[in-house]
């Protein structure tokens, strides 16, 4: 089944800012899908094309992004007339159709949009969900075995103000025997949380961040993991519920001096109190054998291998990172 029709437009995104839409049109019907932007981003990242125009959004607007998929994409996909299905072919034809290494041409956000809006119509067009095909594409065995939440219940780092440095604190409901027992069980400690918060920080505690965590004024990751532990406890969940972190580190690495800075907010930071990747390693092993943490997200810098070699060798938990 091949595309009839494909339309872009600029809607905004959670945080208000503008974000890439794509429509396409199959016989089955529309499909639609909206691109997600994160607020940190890798150097390693695809090129995310903003129009640069500081008098119309500060510069975030993607209608650059939106002209490439009405008047470039769009039209040479449906010339194509490849089949939706062909998720692998039609991903190779938009990367072919940018030429550029890092999608600087047309914009990662342009080609993103178009290749889910793909495949929410390839999933149509077999008659089944969109995990179903996805699954399907990536050959994975079956039975489908549902994710485990990750809820992001406290902000800091570039999410949040305050001088909190590590960026997303997620509690994991992987005790749950369903889905939506785990939203319930995680929706549960969340509320307990803001009122802890509140009760501890002050009203103004119970205010969120960027990604819809609470945002106390909290210096350390101690502090923050004591808060969730309790607000854990409290909702009667102890010893079910475990704790993941992404600390996105590249953000306060420091690269020159191959060190980490935890007071990156602070102009005046001192520089005596940076940590090389070894202090903080011993830092993320006592925070581990203090509470019930079972994944960490980008825990050093994107580009400092020597930290990750020996922390991967140290511990035995998930590690989650770009690898460029």
């Amino acid at each position: 089944m091949p595309v009839a029709k494909v339309h872009a437009r600029q809607v905004y995104d959670s945080r208000g800012n503008p974000t890439v839409e794509v429509d396409i049109v199959t016989e089955k019907g529309l499909h639609r899908a909206i691109v997600p932007s994160g607020a940190s981003t890798g150097a390693a990242e695809a090129c995310e094309l903003r129009d640069g125009d500081k008098s119309k959004w500060g510069g975030k607007g993607v209608l650059k992004a939106v002209k490439n998929v009405n008047d470039t994409i769009g039209p040479e996909l449906i010339k194509q007339d490849i089949d939706v299905k062909d998720q692998a072919k039609v991903d190779e034809f938009l990367i072919k159709l940018d030429g550029s290494k890092n999608k600087t041409n047309l914009g990662a956000n342009a080609i993103l949009g178009v290749s889910l809006a793909v495949a929410k119509a390839a999933a149509a067009e077999k008659g089944v969900p969109l995990y179903q095909h996805v699954s399907d594409l990536s050959g994975t065995k079956k039975p489908y075995v549902l994710p485990v939440p990750f809820m992001n219940v406290i902000n800091g780092g570039s999410h949040a103000g305050g001088s909190l440095a590590f960026q997303e604190f997620m509690i994991v409901p992987c005790m749950a025997s369903s889905f939506s027992e785990a939203m319930r069980q995680g929706s549960e400690v969340y509320q307990q949380l803001k009122s802890l918060a509140k009760k501890k920080y002050g009203q103004s505690a119970g205010n969120v961040g960027d990604e819809g965590g609470v945002a106390p004024d909290i210096a350390t990751a101690d502090e923050a993991l004591s808060l969730i532990t309790e607000a854990i406890e409290k909702a009667g969940y102890t010893g079910q519920i475990k704790i993941a972190m992404d600390v996105a580190a590249s953000e306060f690495y420091k690269e020159d001096a191959k060190k980490y800075d935890l007071d990156f907010k602070n102009p005046d930071s001192d520089q005596s109190k940076w940590l090389t990747y070894e202090q903080l390693a011993d830092q993320y092993k006592e925070l581990i054998s203090k509470y019930p943490i079972v994944s960490i997200e980008d825990p050093f810098g994107e580009t400092d291998w020597d930290a990750w070699t020996h922390f991967y060798k140290n511990v035995d938990l998930q590690l989650v990172g770009l690898v460029a």
